[in-house]
């Protein structure tokens, strides 16, 4: 079944400038400025304003099957995810977790400017585990809680994937994970400026 007309429509706050040319999204706004390529999804976007003055980004599709029609708000929730970012930011909060060895994690910056986390003594293992955190992903130790790591950037892609990465490398091989729950897990995730 072909659905003829189907949209969505997102309203853009005061401070924020939007973009779009040939399906590529440029967001500006407060915190910085924030691009997503979206060409290879068919749709049709249209900025226009509504009654009250604001801005509004339509996402249209003609004659489009279930599958897309429901890239549609797949579409809408990633324009929505750079708008917050770029006014709002992403804060993502890891505990490190261990019962015996006590996990060691030291935060350094690269050459190029990129946050490096180096975790130790993971398992009482000699072996060192190397992360180096997506662009502007900033990294650091919380203040006044004890052993929590802080992962804040405006593009949440970027910073949920430097959350997973960390996770990712920390897990436990060849024993039984009902009983090593040792690694770095997300605790907390949210927006870094609170309202």
């Amino acid at each position: 079944m072909k659905y003829i007309f189907s949209q969505e429509q997102l309203v853009i706050p005061e401070d924020v400038k939007i973009h779009i040319r040939s399906r590529v999204v440029t967001v500006e706004g407060p915190r910085g400025k924030l691009t997503k390529d979206l060409s290879h999804i068919a749709v049709t976007f249209t900025i226009t304003k509504n009654k009250k003055g604001q801005q509004l980004v339509q996402i249209e599709i003609h004659h489009g099957s279930r599958k897309n029609v429901a890239t549609l708000r797949t579409v809408k929730s990633l324009v929505q995810n750079l708008v917050i970012g770029v006014t709002k930011g992403y804060k993502y909060k890891m505990r490190y977790v261990y019962a015996h060895f006590p996990i060691n994690v030291n935060i350094e910056k690269n050459d190029e400017g990129k946050f490096h986390v180096e975790i130790r003594n993971f398992l009482g293992e000699k072996i060192v585990r190397n992360v180096t955190m997506l662009d502007g992903v900033t990294v650091e130790a919380s203040k006044g809680v004890k052993d929590q790591l802080e992962i804040t950037g405006n593009s949440l892609e970027n910073v949920s994937q430097s959350a997973a990465d960390l996770q990712q490398i920390c897990r436990v091989r060849n024993k039984d994970i009902r009983k090593f729950l040792d690694g770095l897990y997300v605790s907390e995730r949210g927006n870094i400026v609170d309202e």
